[in-house]
C-alpha cells in the first residue's frame, strides 16, 4: 500500500542523481510535492520534465549544499513556492577518489567531507528550524553500508558516511520530543552512475565485472536498483513510520547481516 503524501512537501537533495529520482519518482506517486536540489542543472530540468509527467508538481533549485548560503536558499526557495516543508531527503553525496590513507590527498578528503558530511549537517541546520516552527516533518539522510564497515582505500567516502549516522542520532535524540523524526538509510551496492565510477577505479575499467563481484556481498547475490531504496525512503517520510526515529536502515539485500565475503 502506497502512503498518503498528498499536499505534504518534500525537499530532495542530489534530485538529479538516480537514488534521488527513485525517491521522488516515489513521493510523487504517494501525490506529494516536490522540491528538487542538484548542483547539476540540466539534469535537474530533466527529472522535472519526467515527474511533471506524472502529474507531480516540482519545483527546482541549483545548489551546492557544502554552502551554507545554497542551502538557506533552497530551503527558502521551497517556502516560498510551497509554504512548509513537511519531508525531506538529505541525499546529495560524492563517491571521491580511492587512495591509501598514507598517501591520500588532503584536498580530496576535505572536499568529500564538505559535500558528504558537512552537506548533511548544513540541511539539518537549515531545514530543522522550518519543521521545529511546525511542530512536525521527517528527514531521512543519506548513509552507506560504509557507514557501519570499513572500506579500503575509502578513507574520506567512509568517515563521511559514519559521521551521517552520528548526525542522524544526534538529530533524533534532539527534535525527536518536539514532533520531528531523523532516519538514515544505508544503501549497499545500488546501480548507480556513482557506482559504475567507482568500480571503475576497482575494477581497472571492467564495471561489468565489477558489478558481479559486488553483487555477491549481498546475501541475495545481486546489486540493488535505485527504486527499492527509493521506497524505503518514502515510507520513512511518510506518517506509516510514525514511531521510527533515529534508526539507519540497510537497503543492502543483506549485505551487513553476514560476514559471507
Amino acid at each position: 500500500m502506497i502512503p498518503n503524501m498528498n499536499s505534504k512537501v518534500a525537499v530532495i537533495t542530489g534530485g538529479a542523481g538516480m537514488i534521488g529520482y527513485a525517491a521522488a519518482h516515489s513521493l510523487a506517486r504517494a501525490g506529494a510535492n516536490l522540491m528538487l536540489v542538484d548542483i547539476n542543472a540540466e539534469g535537474l530540468g530533466e527529472r522535472r520534465r519526467m515527474l511533471e509527467a506524472l502529474g507531480a508538481r516540482v519545483e527546482t533549485c541549483v545548489a551546492d549544499v557544502s554552502r551554507s548560503s545554497d542551502v538557506a536558499a533552497y530551503v527558502e526557495q521551497t517556502i516560498t513556492a510551497f509554504g512548509r516543508i513537511d519531508a525531506f531527503f538529505n541525499n546529495a553525496g560524492i563517491e571521491g577518489k580511492l587512495g591509501s590513507i598514507e598517501g591520500y590527498d588532503e584536498a580530496e578528503f576535505d572536499r568529500i567531507i564538505a559535500v558528504n558530511l558537512r552537506g548533511i549537517f548544513l540541511g539539518l541546520r537549515h531545514v530543522l528550524p522550518v519543521m521545529l516552527r511546525q511542530g512536525c516533518g521527517a528527514i531521512v539522510n543519506t548513509g552507506s553500508i560504509a557507514s557501519e564497515r570499513g572500506l579500503a582505500g575509502a578513507c574520506a567516502y567512509n568517515a563521511s558516511k559514519h559521521g551521517v549516522i552520528g548526525l542522524t542520532r544526534t538529530a533524533a535524540s534532539d527534535v525527536g520530543p518536539r514532533g520531528v523524526r531523523v532516519n538514515a538509510v544505508m544503501p549497499g551496492v545500488i546501480e548507480t552512475p556513482l557506482l559504475e565510477a567507482m568500480l571503475h577505479m576497482m575494477f581497472d575499467g571492467d564495471i561489468e565485472a565489477g558489478k558481479r563481484a559486488l553483487g555477491k556481498i549481498a546475501t541475495q547475490d545481486r546489486i540493488g536498483k535505485p527504486a527499492e531504496v527509493g521506497e524505503v525512503v518514502m515510507f520513512l517520510l511518510s506518517d506509516a513510520a510514525s514511531f521510527v526515529n533515529g534508526a539507519a536502515w540497510a537497503v543492502d539485500g543483506g549485505a551487513l547481516s553476514t560476514i559471507r565475503h
